[in-house]
């Protein structure tokens, strides 16, 4: 007998679907294949979607994890090889992926888990203006803890270059009150102020608005939440890059898919390869860029 049941939801423009099972109750949008919440059963959601998020077509939802795809952020500030992919006259801001909709391939239960599987045909040559041929596929396996693994392979016979990002917002009692572990003295680009490369001094909180690329992140990034009672804990693999951002008060207001008070209740940590964190694939080569999402009493 399934222990899992799903749910079919349209919300404004996008269709989604509603999944629980034993430990958590995900909602996931077909385009971008967007987890737009994730809520572990009996404790506050993991993953933060925006009570004033605009469900469009073709545009991400401010909300759980976007998937950006073949480029992150502002296409010029991506390196030459990444760029040099891409023949369009206009780029949208990360990338090509989660704008469009995905092939949900099947949900079914492996083990104690639940394995959710989606791809983006278009990715085999018919993306416009990135004509290469990539089988893009993200799996999420729903049990304890949430693994998100975004799965890149070439399929066709000259490299493909890009970066990307898991684009993780994750749900705080207030973003003034926690702090991320594990970045402690690491380089970082500072984009807010020039785009220079700074080092962490002790552990990151936040006071002000933030937007930084991390360099040689190690495996494992958390989130501590005195008021909640928590530690959000990330394990990433295929990737040496993390990107932290939260808007704060200026920034949140210019944003008309968040409160003006939204920022108070989230913080983005960003899986990625990003920077000169770059992906080659060879022709019939894969990588995979994973997070393993849980939760920690403190």
């Amino acid at each position: 007998m399934a222990t899992f049941k799903v749910d079919t939801e349209q919300h404004g423009e996008l269709n989604c679907w509603r999944i629980t099972s034993r430990h958590a109750e995900l909602l996931i949008a077909q385009q971008g294949a967007q987890i737009l919440s994730y809520q572990p059963i009996g404790d506050e959601p993991l993953l933060w979607l925006s009570d004033q998020a605009i469900f469009r077509q073709g545009k991400s939802v401010r909300a759980g994890v976007p998937v950006c795809w073949p480029w992150f952020s502002n296409f010029q500030r991506n390196p030459d090889s990444v760029k040099a992919m891409y023949h369009g006259s206009e780029a949208p801001a990360h990338g090509l992926a989660r704008g469009r909709d995905w092939q949900l391939l099947g949900v079914e239960e492996v083990g104690e888990n639940l394995r959710i599987e989606f791809d983006l045909p278009e990715a085999q040559g018919q993306l416009p203006d990135w004509p290469h041929k990539v089988e893009l596929r993200l799996l999420i396996e729903l049990g304890e803890q949430l693994h998100v693994s975004l799965c890149s392979r070439n399929l066709g016979d000259a490299s493909v270059t890009l970066s990307q990002a898991l684009h993780s917002y994750f749900a705080v009692s207030d973003v003034r009150q926690v702090h991320v572990e594990g970045v402690e003295g690491l380089p970082y680009i500072e984009t807010l102020e020039g785009w220079e490369q700074r080092t962490q001094q002790g552990k990151l909180g936040f006071a002000s608005e933030t937007d930084r690329i991390y360099l040689n992140a190690p495996e494992r990034l958390a989130i501590v939440d005195p008021q909640w009672k928590r530690r959000i804990t990330l394990h990433a693999t295929g990737s040496r890059s993390a990107v932290i951002w939260n808007p704060w008060t200026d920034r949140a207001r210019e944003l008309p898919d968040m409160a003006d008070d939204g920022w108070q209740r989230m913080l983005c940590v960003e899986t990625a390869n990003v920077w000169d964190d770059v992906v080659e694939l060879k022709p019939g080569a894969s990588h995979v860029l994973r997070v393993v999402i849980g939760r920690e009493a403190l």
